[in-house]
């Protein structure tokens, strides 16, 4: 019997690898936000760091993301030009980041 989402076992494999990356990506950011990039477990001998273990992760999510695109399940244009339209629409919405000066403010 097919799955009712009609996903193969590779697809699905896939996706789950994709989201349990995410989900460590997640943790290392949220360990960032606590207690900043700097730190590291004292107890954890060669640990990275938090910063190092952000990256980590980080790498790990974009080679999920390169396996999806690899199998055809997702478009490599397509993530580029969201990735696009999002950093256009975004700064309306960041208050920290660096931005053009508008004519007021020059």
């Amino acid at each position: 019997m097919k799955p009712f989402n009609k996903l193969t076992n590779a697809q699905a494999e896939r996706l789950a690898f994709l989201v349990e990356e995410l989900g460590e990506a997640m943790q290392a950011a949220g360990k960032v936000l606590r207690h900043g990039y700097a730190c590291f477990n004292p107890d954890q001998g060669g640990h990275p760091g938090n910063r190092g273990a952000l990256e980590y992760e980080l790498g790990d999510v974009r080679a999920a993301v390169s396996l999806l695109i690899n199998a055809g399940d997702l478009s490599a244009g397509r993530i580029v030009d969201a990735e696009h339209s999002k950093l256009k629409r975004v700064g309306n919405y960041l208050h920290h980041q660096m931005r053009r000066a508008s004519a007021e403010e020059r």
